[in-house]
């Protein structure tokens, strides 16, 4: 027994040690190798239920970690957790309510707060989910974020743009799950832009694909551009995009950073379905012309919002973006518009979200 104990513990141990330096297939082995020598461990249960909301099998989660509450029903880390699984699978009123359990043993937890917050704008309840989210900055939450989410409730100032690391993590607990969502949702932004250049009959020998993803752009512009670079903030995307082996070159970085800092020259730069994720958009055209040739081309898609706005924050936490606005940018930085269309960018429960796609060419 003693011996069982001992190897199962070392599992256990390199299974944290893997989650910290972020090698979550490696943990989920280590973690499964010390649940078969040791059944019904609240703490592996726990961790191993952490490691497969990470790796986008919230429904492996939750299971892990009901059995863990079924042991340890005041486990508050567990219940966390739980309630994360539980809204990612859409049962948002069920994690509700291990949230607000959560609180009922510690009404300090921030984090529990914050979750309960976003529960509630996303079950349509905006006061409730505004005072959740004072109550965690009252509690220590970060103040940048949590505001960043009063915002798109209208209880706080408009931010010109979201926390990054709200956008890294965002994307880094997304990709590995990011395409086949993708693919639910009806998304078809890269095909309708690419669709645009293919129309005008034209090559490009070397492209930029800001906000790259897992690379969705660069296997549609196989053909179209000789040379391909990439640049997103996400360090899990950049390593899918990089694996397809269809760029010249992906790099983690912010996109106005990385136009800034580079000295590579472009005839197409595009952006697909990214500016929801930046706010205001003078930096990137500005950045963006610096870099383009005179005759290249610009084009991207934002979501389409109300025309007394330049941009606002919804409570989906995404950006949208007024027509004239982006028209007005165009001029000020050297673009003539070639054309703009309106499509849908993709579904939310199973609603068209309206969306702007814009080509645009360098003087």
């Amino acid at each position: 027994m003693n011996a069982t104990f001992d190897q199962a513990k070392a599992y256990f141990l390199t299974g944290l040690d893997h989650v910290q330096a972020d090698r979550l297939t490696q943990a989920e082995s280590s973690f499964e190798a010390a649940l078969a020598l040791l059944p019904g461990r609240v703490s592996t249960l726990t961790n191993l239920g952490l490691v497969k909301l990470k790796l986008g099998k919230p429904q492996q989660a939750i299971e892990l970690l009901e059995q863990a509450l079924a042991q340890q029903p005041d486990h508050l880390e567990t219940l966390g957790h739980a309630a994360a699984a539980l809204a990612e699978l859409g049962r948002k009123d069920e994690a509700l309510q291990y949230v607000e359990r959560a609180l009922q043993l510690d009404a300090t937890l921030a984090s529990a707060w914050s979750l309960r917050g976003s529960l509630l704008r996303e079950l349509d309840r905006p006061a409730e989910a505004v005072a959740s989210f004072q109550n965690a900055i009252h509690h220590g939450a970060d103040q940048e974020l949590t505001c960043f989410y009063l915002a798109s409730l209208g209880a706080a100032k408009l931010p010109s743009a979201p926390p990054r690391h709200y956008v890294e993590s965002l994307f880094d607990d997304y990709a590995e799950q990011f395409e086949g969502h993708l693919q639910a949702l009806n998304y078809r932004a890269p095909q309708l832009l690419v669709d645009g250049l293919r129309g005008r009959q034209r090559r490009f020998s070397s492209a930029l694909d800001l906000g790259c993803g897992t690379g969705l752009c660069g296997a549609l512009l196989q053909g179209l551009a000789a040379r391909i670079d990439g640049v997103d903030l996400s360090g899990r995307m950049v390593t899918k995009a990089q694996g397809l082996g269809l760029y010249r070159h992906v790099a983690q970085d912010d996109l106005v950073h990385y136009l800034k800092a580079s000295e590579q020259r472009y005839d197409l730069v595009l952006a697909a379905d990214v500016f929801i994720y930046v706010g205001a958009l003078e930096v990137v055209f500005e950045a963006v012309a610096r870099r383009i040739d005179a005759g290249g081309l610009f084009c991207f898609c934002v979501e389409a919002g109300d025309e007394d706005q330049d941009y606002a924050l919804r409570p989906s936490l995404r950006y949208v973006h007024s027509a004239n606005y982006l028209q007005r940018l165009s001029e000020v930085h050297g673009f003539e518009q070639l054309a703009s269309q309106r499509h849908p960018v993709r579904e939310d429960q199973r609603a068209p979200i309206p969306g702007l796609f814009v080509w645009l060419q360098r003087r």
